[in-house]
């Protein structure tokens, strides 16, 4: 998963400064998933869970708020049907939005877990990184869509 972020922020990286960064947080919520079941249980996961999910919060908002608007603004402005597809995938990208909103609410302020509970907070850790793989990959194509398609035709107007 940490490859395919890099192979995507160098493919995609200097777009624009939101997408760059956007990038970055991508690449750290990564970097903090992989680390996460490694760490000791209590305090140090609990406060790693903290982290996490406000990695994911943040990444989730500016893709929402700030990265979306601004690749369908821009594939507005070419009227050749990018827009469709673009909201298309942005249906697509919402049911790994809701898991990872269900993640944060139940995990985040974990405290002495049981056995049980371990084992069911690595299943929904597990399951949400494979919605985000399938997300980053869907995230990929509307930056591919809504503005790499355009590239070339906003250089020459």
């Amino acid at each position: 998963m940490l490859e395919k972020c890099r192979n995507a922020k160098e493919r995609w990286g200097g777009v624009s400064r939101i997408i760059d960064h956007w990038l970055e947080q991508r690449q750290a919520l990564i970097s903090t998933f992989i680390k996460l079941p490694d760490q000791p249980v209590g305090e140090p996961l609990n406060n790693y869970i903290g982290l996490f999910c406000s990695q994911l919060i943040d990444y989730l908002s500016s893709g929402h708020f700030e990265v979306y608007e601004q690749l369908l603004r821009e594939g507005d402005e070419f009227h050749d049907g990018s827009v469709e597809k673009g909201q298309k995938l942005l249906c697509l990208i919402q049911r790994s939005t809701d898991m990872a909103l269900d993640f944060n609410d139940q995990n985040n302020g974990f405290t002495e877990p049981t056995l049980s509970e371990l084992r069911e907070f690595l299943n929904s850790l597990s399951t949400l990184g494979e919605a985000l793989e399938e997300r980053f990959e869907i995230e990929d194509q509307m930056i591919a869509v809504l503005h790499t398609s355009h590239k070339e035709q906003a250089a020459e107007a």
